[in-house]
């Protein structure tokens, strides 16, 4: 899938060492990016994408958050800072494939 490339290439590059924050990148990101073709093949709106990552993915987005949340803690951040950081990183994933799937759904795209 052309389209789940920036996302795949940005998930590369973050350590997989088998850690819990690592393996919960991977499943989140994985769950966003398979949402894409499906969603431009029925066109959906953004607003419906937006929703069908969230149902689709909200397992995956928890363990990921947890995971992120723990790992954090771990280190001696609060748990306010860690909550901060996982909003964060969530968002940056779900930003990067909603606009993925807003340049493929531009016409010619």
């Amino acid at each position: 899938m052309l389209f789940a490339a920036p996302l795949m290439m940005m998930l590369a590059a973050t350590p997989q060492s088998g850690d819990a924050v690592g393996a919960g990148r991977k499943a989140y990101s994985e769950c966003l990016s398979k949402e894409v073709g499906p969603a431009l093949d029925k066109k959906l709106t953004l607003g419906d994408f937006q929703s069908t990552l969230k149902s689709k993915c909200s397992a995956k987005e928890a363990a990921f958050r947890a995971a992120i949340v723990a790992d954090d803690k771990s280190t001696g951040m609060s748990d306010k800072d860690a909550q901060a950081d996982a909003d964060d990183q969530i968002a940056e994933y779900v930003d990067k494939i909603t606009g993925e799937f807003e340049d493929y759904s531009k016409p010619g795209g």
